[in-house]
């Protein structure tokens, strides 16, 4: 039997009602119309608060890290809520899951201060966008990957999207429908990389805007391609003119693979995703 103390957000031991828990999430969001409860569709959202709900035998609301669109998968959605009523960490994980379906898990839960928020207390996020680069679609990556068929140069990509670093006016790579009150937003750093059939462009910034990452990977493509050169990014980002960029990206390939917070909170690390998502 596993020590408990080595997995302390399986601890059988019960916490009391109103304690604050952080949960890590996964799910695959083809099947979900995005994170955020609508009045119609199957969301994310939805769907936990009704199996923790069942858990709690009282509602629950819960808050995430990074509301993903529909289609977009998460490897490490954060969320917290404040618990209704006394139960074990392990309740929580193992509870939920009985009560979830096989596209969306709780991977681990444990309590945290007060003052945490899954969205706020966020220093940052990390986005993978992943692309099968291959003359045929692979069947078993269906939905997990965006196909392009088109021959594309890793190296070429990563150099444009090196203009992307900084605290920048991203209005250029903004969905029409953001509703965010400014364009800007610091990114981190870009990379760009091949392994194999399988390009990734992984993206990390302190918040991001609606459909930024498959905005800037719709634009990397058409510099891959050879249609634009690398320093046709930095002529978008200067413009700030969302018409000249190139299409937005399928939703297939987007993962919310990390969310960064101060080591206060004390929160498990992220572990690495499975084969398409390793480095």
């Amino acid at each position: 039997m596993a020590d408990p103390q080595a997995f302390p957000h399986f601890s059988p031991d019960p916490l009391p009602a109103g304690t604050r828990l952080a949960c890590r999430v996964e799910y695959h969001g083809g099947a979900f119309r995005g994170w955020q409860a609508q009045g119609e569709g199957r969301t994310v959202q939805q769907t936990l608060e009704a199996a923790l709900t069942r858990v709690a035998d009282a509602p629950v609301r819960v808050h995430c890290a990074g509301r993903t669109d529909a289609g977009v998968h998460g490897h490490a959605q954060i969320v917290h809520f404040d618990a209704p009523s006394a139960r074990s960490p392990k309740a929580w994980v193992m509870g939920g899951n009985s009560a979830l379906p096989d596209d969306l898990r709780l991977h681990w839960a444990q309590p945290v201060a007060g003052d945490f928020h899954a969205r706020f207390s966020a220093t940052a996020r990390r986005y993978r966008y992943l692309i099968l680069n291959s003359s045929v679609h692979a069947a078993a990556l269906s939905g997990r990957v965006t196909w392009q068929r088109h021959p594309l140069d890793a190296a070429r990509m990563h150099d444009a999207a090196q203009y992307l670093p900084g605290e920048r006016d991203f209005s250029a790579f903004r969905a029409a429908a953001c509703q965010s009150n400014t364009p800007f937003r610091c990114v981190h750093e870009v990379s760009v990389w091949r392994r194999g059939a399988l390009l990734c462009i992984d993206i990390r910034a302190n918040a991001f805007l609606h459909h930024m990452v498959r905005n800037i990977a719709g634009s990397l493509m058409l510099v891959g391609r050879g249609i634009r050169e690398p320093h046709w990014i930095a002529e978008l980002l200067a413009a700030g003119d969302r018409t000249r960029a190139a299409d937005t990206a399928p939703p297939d390939g987007l993962y919310l693979v990390d969310v960064d917070y101060p080591a206060g909170f004390g929160l498990p690390p992220t572990p690495p995703g499975p084969v398409w998502l390793a480095d």
